[in-house]
């Protein structure tokens, strides 16, 4: 797969983005991070392919910066069948790769732009959480 094969992250990719990813956790409002705090974000350097595949999707065709795994609470029920715990993924490799690329299609090192992809992706998949969909995220900036 493409865009999926590519280089393993270097240990310092991996503390700047985690680092990042912490302080824009810790920015969150308060009832945001208690959500956090039940719902886990786990973070992979690069979707499975499998997972791709089972989504249905090439990676020419998009690319996997996050998932929200789970049932949005707007779906929830106390009639619904027990399901596996909600968790966020966050995939660093993605997220690096579209922070690294202005939209004239040039390459940029930004940390601002890297942290702003990460608090979009993270912002994203919470949406999904609290049941929001493509169109709701894409009208509040998020998609």
């Amino acid at each position: 797969m493409g865009l999926y094969n590519t280089a393993m992250l270097s240990d310092a990719q991996r503390r700047q983005f985690d680092r990042l990813l912490e302080d824009i956790i810790a920015g969150l409002p308060d009832h945001i991070r208690r959500l956090l705090e039940e719902v886990p974000v786990i973070v992979e350097d690069e979707p499975d392919p499998g997972l791709i595949e089972d989504m249905g999707m090439t990676d020419e065709e998009f690319m996997l910066c996050g998932l929200h795994w789970g049932v949005a609470l707007t779906e929830r029920s106390v009639e619904s069948p027990p399901e596996l715990p909600d968790q966020i993924m966050l995939f660093r490799g993605p997220i690096m790769r579209l922070a690294a690329v202005s939209s004239t299609g040039t390459q940029r090192r930004d940390r601002k732009e890297l942290e702003g992809q990460i608090r979009i992706t993270l912002l994203h998949e919470i949406g999904h959480h609290f049941g929001l969909n493509e169109d709701d995220l894409e009208q509040l900036g998020y998609a």
